[in-house]
């Protein structure tokens, strides 16, 4: 999965990135949750939700593939500043899949 969504992203021509597998904080199962980091000159005078929108269409039939993703998006001139994108918190439960 990792492979796919790198290669849907480099339409996006990224400068960086980064992509995780953090399915391991959750308890849904094996890739189900990722982390991407973009910096791209595509994002310059772009908001936040119209970036994510950018990467959302980037990724298109994907998505329905696994179940969350983290995006932080930079551009390269915010990543110079940045230079790390902020850590995932612990999945705090709530799956389908805990006994109750």
């Amino acid at each position: 999965m990792l492979n796919k969504i790198k290669a849907a992203l480099a339409t996006l021509e990224p400068t960086f990135l980064q992509i995780e597998d953090e399915s391991h904080m959750h308890s849904i199962g094996a890739e189900s949750h990722f982390k991407v980091v973009l910096v791209s000159e595509v994002f310059t005078d772009v908001r936040k939700v119209q970036r994510h929108q950018k990467v959302y269409g980037a990724i298109g039939d994907l998505m329905q593939q696994f179940h969350g993703l983290a995006l932080h998006t930079y551009t390269p001139d915010e990543w110079l500043t940045v230079e790390n994108a902020p850590n995932s918190p612990k999945c705090m439960g709530g799956s389908l899949h805990d006994k109750k």
